[in-house]
């Protein structure tokens, strides 16, 4: 029985177990066409410079290629890819400020912040204002705010594509939502009273 692509919707899963089972660069091809925009979207963002975005793109599929038999279904696929494109990004990001953690805040022995953030004070703020505040916080706070608003990626699944407890990543969202508040007021509640 031949498996083909055409007659139904084939999820991300069943299309990495045809090309694991058959090797046939179609399955693979199917995957690389419906992700490789959206990983360079994510690179291009984390890396602020396109030529690096299009050659981390590349290595990013290069090393999905490689690792597809490791992908075991505990996530869902696009969860696996983006875990690995903040991750190459982070990498990729750390070697160039010879930095020793990007997300090294001591955010296990950090005191607490009296109050929290409301998700909706993030997502009220206008879009193009929102991109202007990311790029005034860490790279790691934007990081975990792209993987948990963008991405729709959970607490856990942000834990374990960061190799961080799961109060450590709900603790650096916390932050990371107070920095993009306090950038905000800074550059926009001053302007507006001007």
């Amino acid at each position: 029985m031949e498996k083909t692509l055409h007659k139904t919707k084939v999820s991300d899963e069943e299309l990495v177990k045809n090309y694991l089972e058959t090797q046939e660069s179609r399955y693979f091809d199917k995957l690389y066409v419906k992700y490789s925009n959206k990983v360079f979207s994510k690179c291009i963002s984390l890396l602020k410079n396109e030529a690096l975005a299009q050659d981390a793109t590349q290595d990013i599929f290069l090393k999905i290629f490689l690792n597809l038999a490791k992908f075991g279904g505990k996530s869902k696929f696009s969860t696996w890819i983006y875990s690995i494109t903040y991750n190459y990004c982070i990498d990729l990001i750390r070697k160039a400020k010879k930095e020793k953690n990007i997300f090294s805040e001591d955010i296990e022995n950090a005191p607490d912040l009296a109050e929290e953030v409301p998700d909706s004070a993030l997502l009220e703020i206008e879009v193009k204002k929102l991109k202007i505040i990311l790029e005034k916080i860490p790279i790691g706070d934007k990081a975990v705010l792209l993987m948990k608003y963008q991405d729709d990626m959970s607490i856990k699944e942000i834990s374990e594509s960061l190799e961080k407890s799961e109060s450590a990543i709900k603790m650096k969202i916390k932050r990371a939502k107070h920095k993009v508040q306090k950038v905000y007021k800074e550059i926009y509640t001053v302007r507006d009273y001007e």
